[in-house]
């Protein structure tokens, strides 16, 4: 199976292998249930039929921008090519790579319509992913206007963001928070970081950021830590960690916290999942999440 889908009724399937050989992807004739099928499953979604009949079906699968898939249909006559969901997220780079069949691309978001790359396309372009998500609503409207600046931080190093600053790091699957004792050693943080992926049969590769209070902002031990793990280390602020829903009793309340390792690594988890609910290791409090 691959992450590209094409879908079309019976009398168009000439045209869609045209397609699906041209994109490598699958082809599925069109039944009531066909776009509920292949909606979590696949990445890519082509629908050579009429715009009505997809948003349709496709109106109560939509959940999240950020998890969904890209869609895009395609004119019955082979003209055009519309990203109708995840134009920022996938469709219209995949209208853009119908244009090699001869296809126009109609491409609706605001930025690329214009000739300006969002947070997003950065973000893909680079093999990088956006932290805290909010804030490419701000910084997108942003681009509209201007010429917003881009500053590469080398690690290891703290990074204070407001929210229409959009943080972008590497490419992963999980985040990790983690709490520690004042004086903690970069050494205690970095094992204890590593027996918790190892529970959890977790690369460190596939952790793309790591997570704490900003209360944690001069733990040199826990920075010296994040740097040898050659991670990026967050730091969030009061609000943002009470937010996250409840992850049980914690000494953080002495300092008007919920707690730090579960909630951080909550906060910049892209499902909101905890793997590992916290585990202490020694002076040092791990949780991860996806």
């Amino acid at each position: 199976m691959t992450e590209t889908i094409v879908i079309t009724f019976p009398y168009s399937l000439p045209e869609a292998e045209r397609i699906a050989t041209f994109l490598g992807a699958d082809v599925a004739e069109y039944t009531p249930d066909i776009f509920a099928n292949v909606f979590t499953g696949r990445k890519r979604i082509v629908a050579l039929m009429s715009m009505g009949i997809v948003v349709r079906k496709i109106a109560f699968l939509v959940n999240d921008k950020w998890t969904d898939p890209a869609v895009v249909v395609v004119s019955p006559d082979l003209r055009f090519a519309v990203p109708v969901l995840g134009g920022h997220h996938g469709a219209n780079e995949l209208a853009k790579e119908l244009a090699g069949l001869g296809m126009q691309p109609v491409i609706t978001t605001a930025t690329e319509s214009r000739g300006r790359d969002s947070v997003e396309t950065i973000a893909d372009r680079t093999g990088k992913d956006v932290v805290n998500r909010d804030s490419t609503r701000q910084v997108n409207a942003a681009l509209l206007a201007a010429d917003i600046p881009v500053h590469a931080v080398r690690g290891p190093s703290i990074v204070l963001a407001g929210p229409d600053v959009s943080i972008l790091v590497k490419k992963g699957e999980y985040t990790v928070g983690i709490g520690c004792r004042k004086g903690v050693t970069s050494s205690e943080v970095v094992e204890a970081v590593r027996a918790a992926l190892a529970e959890n049969a977790i690369a460190e590769a596939d952790v793309f950021v790591y997570a704490t209070t900003a209360k944690k902002c001069n733990e040199t031990g826990l920075v010296e830590a994040v740097g040898i793990l050659s991670g990026n280390l967050i730091l969030l602020d009061d609000d943002t960690i009470n937010a996250q829903p409840g992850t049980g009793p914690s000494r953080a309340s002495k300092i008007g916290l919920l707690g730090v390792a579960g909630p951080c690594a909550l906060a910049t988890a892209r499902r909101k999942t905890l793997v590992m609910g916290k585990k202490i290791y020694g002076r040092v409090t791990v949780a991860i999440a996806h």
